[in-house]
């Protein structure tokens, strides 16, 4: 509030008579003073000096009171958005950061919470499909929320009903990836062509669609099909892309990729169009970033060796990215637009450091380098679990890896920045094939004809 200063000097008495009370002090039996009331007017200013800048205070501080979410003003200022508004804004942040605007206000709590904005606002990590293998594969869900498993791992509108065996092999940004056959899966290498289909499936709609067959295979290919990565940013296009790989059959390093576009409905075959021969890893998992799926090889004829290979979305191997310590096989992830590697460290002597895990980031997307990012010790979590652990994921909005037991029945998520863990889950038996699940709730599956 402005400054006032009377003209002359008023007594306590004659400030009671006139119903004021003095700064810093007032009696009991009068009522706290109303902070809402006008400001003094111009006229109780000695000059016109002092009254220009009491002028100038007084409307700084009203506008200043009238943002104020406290005030009536800014109440009714924060009511000029409609919740279209606040939702348009809100789904243009990420998700992380969406948890934390549930504390703005009720109203803005109630919009996030509502399940009809679902559509509209980003999402962060549920958990992880995995499966187990008796008899079958056997699918499970882990939730990393402390809430129940978003949907039905088994995916019963399609298995039995429709196909005897399904086995996981890749997940991005709310579609999963599935190898379905009508015939037993459990080693699906197996199985001839003709015994299989892709299914692109969104659980949490329960739209689904069956990829055609490939096309036939040139006689000295052969055709890794769990070794297939799934494309989709939502962001960019309702549409998805399928990459299925193929390798020679006597020296086993890739020769061409098969994409499937469901923007055409169709299969295309690709050449590879790289130089060096790089066999990639049987039945590891690629990660769609940046408009480039990545998978890791190894280059023939460089023993123990292990590289990052960038593939466009025709096909073409644009990026050979040597890896750190490429002698050990490490998880890749993204993780808030980045890609990531976690691997275990080595001593001096080149010794895994089975205790010490380190997470490396590619410098930017056109870089052929990837950078240190952090180290971190689980040596606490080794002695209090008495177990060793591999990495299986990265949490797709922060710095935070998700180890399993070498028992395969406990899944934990450890904080590399922070260097703390976080939630233990317990698992099933024999655990394979983590997938990281982020929920999509899009009606939108390109060609998914209504299923």
């Amino acid at each position: 509030f402005a400054r006032v200063d009377f003209p002359e000097p008023l007594s306590s008495e004659k400030l009671g008579a006139a119903g004021c009370i003095s700064v810093g002090r007032r009696r009991l039996n009068q009522d706290p003073p109303d902070l809402t009331c006008p400001l003094p007017r111009l006229s109780r200013f000695r000059s016109m000096e002092e009254a220009d800048k009491g002028e100038v205070f007084e409307r700084n501080n009203k506008s200043r009171l009238d943002s104020h979410p406290g005030t009536p003003a800014g109440t009714a200022t924060a009511c000029r958005l409609t919740d279209d508004l606040i939702l348009e804004i809100l789904s243009r942040i990420p998700a992380r950061s969406l948890h934390r605007f549930k504390c703005v206000s009720v109203r803005w709590r109630d919009l996030i919470a509502d399940p009809a904005n679902r559509k509209k606002l980003p999402q962060t990590l549920a958990g992880f499909l995995y499966t187990t293998t008796a008899g079958r594969n056997r699918h499970h869900f882990a939730s990393v929320s402390c809430g129940a498993a978003p949907f039905d791992p088994s995916l019963p509108y399609l298995q039995p009903s429709k196909y005897k065996d399904m086995a996981q092999v890749d997940s991005c940004n709310g579609l999963l990836l599935y190898l379905s056959s009508s015939k037993n899966m459990v080693n699906p290498w197996a199985l001839e062509e003709d015994d299989f289909r892709f299914v692109v499936c969104n659980p949490a709609t329960g739209r689904w669609v069956e990829l055609p067959p490939q096309p036939q295979a040139p006689a000295d290919r052969f055709r890794y099909n769990c070794m297939a990565g799934l494309a989709f940013d939502p962001a960019v296009s309702s549409h998805f892309h399928v990459f299925c790989f193929e390798e020679t059959t006597v020296e086993t390093y890739m020769t061409g990729v098969n994409i499937y576009s469901s923007r055409t409905g169709a299969w295309s075959r690709r050449d590879g169009g790289i130089v060096e021969k790089v066999a990639l890893f049987f039945y590891s998992k690629g990660v769609f970033l940046g408009g480039m799926m990545y998978v890791i090889g190894n280059p023939k004829g460089i023993s123990n060796e292990h590289v990052l290979l960038g593939i466009d979305m025709q096909g073409k191997v644009r990026k050979t990215i040597p890896m750190p310590y490429g002698r050990r096989f490490g998880t890749i992830g993204s993780s808030q637009g980045c890609l990531l590697y976690a691997v275990s460290s080595v001593d001096d002597n080149n010794k895994i450091l089975v205790s010490e895990i380190e997470l490396w980031c590619l410098k930017d997307c056109d870089s052929k380098e990837m950078v240190l990012k952090h180290t971190a010790s689980i040596d606490e979590l080794m002695s209090m679990t008495g177990e060793k652990y591999r990495v299986v994921g990265i949490h797709p909005d922060c710095d935070t890896i998700f180890l399993v037991s070498h028992g395969g029945d406990t899944l934990v998520a450890y904080d590399m920045q922070h260097q703390k863990v976080g939630c233990i889950i317990n698992l099933e038996k024999n655990t394979q094939r983590f997938l990281p699940y982020v929920p999509l709730f899009s009606e939108s599956l390109a060609d998914g004809d209504g299923r």
